[in-house]
């Protein structure tokens, strides 16, 4: 038997509610509309559909009797029905970022390549943000616009730019960049959504490296870059699983 409108409505608010509430492990006592609230901050898809789902929540209790959680007095409208049955599944089957933006080729360097010789790589591959190891430690990213920086330093202080860059190696510029602030390592459970959380709450990150287990021995499955961030909103507009 088909189910209703009411009935689909429900199981889709259901839904959303257990997921906000497991994931980041909000007590039961509290309230739909703070745990929308408080989920804002973490997840940037209720981020997005913070007032549509405030609305929701008033919208369950109007369309069931109080007191009887079976008996459905008004039926909502297809449109919105489809709306959240869409953030429903955003929220507990998200994309992973792995199997949509973060499956690049990643090209790595050694810490003790001349900064000449990345350069050209860089030049010659298009990638602006390189990893650099040191056997299988990950040390940082090189960065294209960070290496403008250091040469325009260099620039100031009347060293030749030939020779600098020749005789400088990558590991040289790494300690140079201090804190990792612009860089982070995720598992390849990282979904799009947690993708997007992080470019947005740190604004200054300029990659996320994606290995197996999350930590900066392993080897690079993908790279996401703050420029993906406009493909990664277009995949949660347009994502479904019905």
């Amino acid at each position: 038997m088909e189910e209703t409108n009411a009935e689909r409505f429900i199981s889709a608010y259901n839904t959303i509610d257990y997921s906000l509430r497991t994931i980041y492990d909000f007590k039961r006592s509290m309230s739909f509309s703070d745990v929308v609230r408080r989920s804002v901050v973490l997840n940037s898809v209720v981020r997005k559909y913070e007032d549509d789902l405030i609305d929701y929540g008033r919208l369950r209790n109007a369309i069931i009797h109080s007191g009887n959680k079976d008996y459905i007095i008004a039926e909502p409208h297809d449109e919105i029905v489809e709306k959240i049955e869409k953030i429903a599944t955003l929220i507990s089957e998200p994309p992973l970022a792995l199997d949509r933006v973060g499956n690049k080729e990643v090209i790595t360097i050694v810490h003790d390549m001349k900064l000449s010789k990345a350069i050209e790589l860089i030049f010659r591959t298009g990638y602006a943000n390189l990893p650099v190891y040191n056997d299988f430690k990950l040390l940082g990213i090189l960065n294209a616009r960070k290496i403008i920086n250091l040469l325009g330093d260099a620039i100031s202080k009347g060293q030749n730019l030939q020779e600098y860059v020749d005789n400088t190696t990558v590991g040289e510029i790494m300690e140079s960049m201090g804190d990792d602030y612009y860089f982070m390592v995720a598992d390849e459970g990282l979904t799009v959504d947690e993708a997007m959380n992080s470019f947005e709450n740190n604004r200054k990150l300029l990659i996320i490296l994606i290995t197996k287990d999350g930590k900066d021995t392993g080897k690079p499955l993908g790279i996401i870059s703050s420029i993906d961030i406009i493909d990664m909103k277009k995949i949660l507009d347009i994502y479904y699983v019905p």
